[in-house]
């Protein structure tokens, strides 16, 4: 048996609480001449940032807003974005972050299930509130979010433009402490049966992931490391899991934040370019655009380190990105686990390599960032062999995971089975530690008895020159349970050129290679001129099978 011991002082010493305001305090206090940029529209430095969090939290209690309630933000990635990641909780209340893509349907289930009390609204979004605002009961108040100052002509009353109520608000607050375990955030997930969950975290999460992440990406000797000295701009939207927690590691770190708005690609080569950026985050299909328009261009982007997540960094997209000097790499994680769990780790040994020899481990998941204990296990819950090859579903623990889902006891407990944390990700983990995300446990796919990953076959097909971007699922064969099939949209200038059986020979080659299994290679490979995504830029698999079962496949 280990003993422990305790020892107890006399007086008792102050219990410090792991609080969101410890975030922002600590960038103010390294880098206070830093910027904080929104498009080519405004720019101020880290003081104005405080003052103006003040000034939003003094408003937002003006209009009611207590510990405990819920601000809702519908909004670009802005400046006022970053503001309420800050002050909404900062006050003790709870941000919403709510996904602007949803249908009305949704949004309206996700704003009254969160019960918001207060909304902060793009102009741009108001006629989709508008239409649905006799259903929000629980909504009090609306502020108009506008980049402009003018207001629409609605009928939805505005309790103010925010800048204008800002300007009005005092640019001090005294911010309380409270329970570190308070809620701070809450979101909504997408892409699951029924309707959507909610998701929340508390503030000692947030700090706790805000850590961990920081000392992952920065304290190494490796790739893309993020440092004080970088510049920072999202691609993924704010909405989605605090955009992976990069904004609360960036205003740790003090470092330049650039917010785009509305991702519009001129915009985001523009301040890429003219703001110096070096850091930013997406998923595949961002990076694709970004890529396939700078190339377009002649853009240098030299300088761009860029973590890809959501999705698997196929190896040609890796390839295509590193041609053009940008240092791309994985991460992986879940809107249930705050986001990050494992990022991309090269060794010495492996940045002594070429780009192409870097590839492989470039496009693998990574390894697990301090504090999160992972596993991957069999339907057995036995823990699979670290060989590379054996798949099981990744199972985790770490101190930032979500407690459950909002209002939803069943889900929570199916979430956290034998006080594990189950992701759903299949993945195998290799000799030294680096986990691969082989593919979601629902897009696996059995046929003739051995499992196939989608998100394989579609690394191997985009590693083919004329493949744009690709997509597989499995669908129903009476001889062998399931087969793949794959979507394959070509880059213009080999639309016509290249067919079906050029790809499925190409795919073949790697079988004879030994890098594929022979069953994985699809029996029908359709084309299209573009892919269904989900609200966050996702491949939508779904709406892929949904489309081939009614049999509106399209093919050239």
């Amino acid at each position: 048996m280990v003993g422990t011991r305790i020892i107890r002082g006399e007086p008792e010493a102050y219990q410090f609480q792991l609080l969101v305001k410890n975030i922002l305090n600590s960038g103010m206090r390294y880098e206070p001449d830093r910027e904080i940029v929104y498009r080519d529209r405004l720019r101020y430095d880290y003081r104005e940032l405080y003052r103006r969090i003040c000034r939003l939290a003094n408003l937002l209690t003006r209009l009611g807003v207590g510990p405990g309630d819920t601000v809702a933000v519908l909004d670009w990635d802005s400046h006022r974005y970053l503001e309420a990641y800050f002050a909404v909780p900062m006050i003790g209340a709870i941000l919403h972050t709510v996904n602007i893509r949803l249908s009305p349907a949704q949004l309206v289930y996700t704003m009254k299930h969160a019960e918001d009390k207060v909304v902060l609204v793009n102009a741009e979004f108001v006629p989709v509130l508008e239409n649905v605002s006799a259903d929000l009961h629980s909504v009090q108040e609306y502020i108009l979010l506008t980049d402009t100052g003018a207001a629409p002509a609605r009928k939805l009353k505005f309790a103010g433009e925010y800048e204008k109520l800002l300007s009005s608000s005092e640019s001090v607050y005294d911010f309380p402490d409270f329970d570190e375990n308070s809620v701070a955030t809450v979101f909504y997930t997408t892409g699951t049966t029924g309707e959507p969950k909610g998701v929340y975290f508390t503030h000692r999460q947030l700090v706790l992931h805000t850590l961990s992440v920081a000392g992952a990406v920065g304290a190494y000797q490796t790739q893309g490391r993020f440092r004080s000295d970088d510049v920072y701009m999202p691609l993924t939207p704010m909405f989605h899991v605090h955009a992976w927690g990069l904004p609360y590691i960036a205003t740790l770190l003090g470092v330049k934040q650039v917010y785009p708005g509305k991702y519009e690609p001129e915009m985001l080569l523009k301040l890429l370019q003219v703001e110096k950026v070096t850091l930013s985050h997406c998923v595949p299909t961002i990076l694709h655009l970004v890529t396939t328009f700078a190339a377009s261009k002649s853009v240098d982007l030299s300088r761009w380190k860029v973590i890809i997540g959501g999705s698997a960094l196929p190896s040609g997209l890796a390839e295509a990105a590193l041609k053009l000097g940008i240092d791309v790499y994985s991460g992986y994680g879940m809107s249930e686990t705050c986001p990050v769990l494992t990022i991309t780790y090269l060794t010495q040994e492996m940045l002594s390599k070429d780009a192409a020899s870097q590839i492989e481990y470039r496009v693998k998941t990574g390894i697990p960032v301090p504090f999160v204990d992972l596993k991957i296990v069999d339907e057995q819950g036995n823990e699979v062999a670290h060989d590379g090859k054996s798949v099981g579903e990744i199972i985790v623990r770490a101190p930032w995971l979500t407690n459950g889902y909002l209002k939803d006891i069943e889900g929570s407990k199916i979430l956290w089975r034998d006080g594990w944390l189950h992701t759903g990700d299949m993945a195998n983990i290799d000799p030294k530690g680096y986990v691969q995300i082989t593919d979601r446990l629902k897009d696996m796919m059995k046929t003739g008895g051995e499992w196939v990953s989608s998100l394989e076959i579609e690394s191997m097909l985009t590693r083919h020159d004329a493949v744009s971007e690709a997509a597989v699922v499995g669908l129903p064969d009476e001889r062998w349970g399931e087969r793949p099939y794959a979507v394959v949209v070509l880059k213009k200038e080999f639309e016509g050129k290249v067919k079906e059986g050029d790809l499925i020979e190409f795919l073949k080659d790697f079988v004879k290679q030994g890098t594929l299994n022979s069953w994985s290679v699809p029996d029908r490979i359709g084309f299209a001129g573009s892919i269904p995504k989900t609200s966050v830029g996702k491949i939508d698999k779904k709406q892929i099978r949904q489309s081939l079962s009614t049999g509106n496949e399209r093919r050239k």
